[in-house]
């Protein structure tokens, strides 16, 4: 059995974290957060990291781990859908947690689109709890952030 491990990437995977978005059917804006430009500055903090797992060199799986002082958030879990059934997406989850862990959060947190059941029995399966009682609003500048 391969064992598959977690490393965190650098601006210099960038393509290779958007063609795995697209591959795994995750929606991005190139104009806007999820541009080199923006997602180099992320990569810059102490507080975010984009996490992957690589077949060789290919990137598989990927997700983000960010702090906001507060609580911890795992964001943009993506698994290259040949590499789905592997454990991939546990793997990313739990490469985050430890290193949201390891800068002081206590709360961990990830908000998932009401339509995708595989993620929320993903993370139901890692211990987390869904909170019916919160609604999400959000205001933007553009619909490209």
């Amino acid at each position: 059995m391969k064992e598959w491990k977690t490393r965190q990437l650098s601006i210099n995977q960038y393509d290779d974290i958007i063609n795995l978005w697209k591959k795994a059917g995750l929606p991005f804006r190139p104009r806007g957060r999820d541009s080199r430009a923006h997602i180099a500055q992320e990569m810059e903090g102490t507080d975010t990291a984009f996490i992957g797992i690589f077949d060789n060199n290919k990137l598989v799986a990927a997700g983000l781990a960010t702090y906001d002082g507060r609580k911890g958030w795992i964001n943009r879990v993506a698994v290259d859908p040949d590499y789905r059934g592997r454990g991939l997406a546990g793997k990313i989850i739990t490469a985050c947690e430890q290193f949201l862990e390891g800068i002081g959060a206590e709360i961990i947190a990830c908000l998932i689109e009401d339509y995708n059941k595989p993620s929320m029995a993903l993370f139901q399966k890692h211990g987390y709890i869904l909170g019916k009682d919160i609604l999400y609003f959000s205001r933007r500048k553009s619909p490209d952030i």
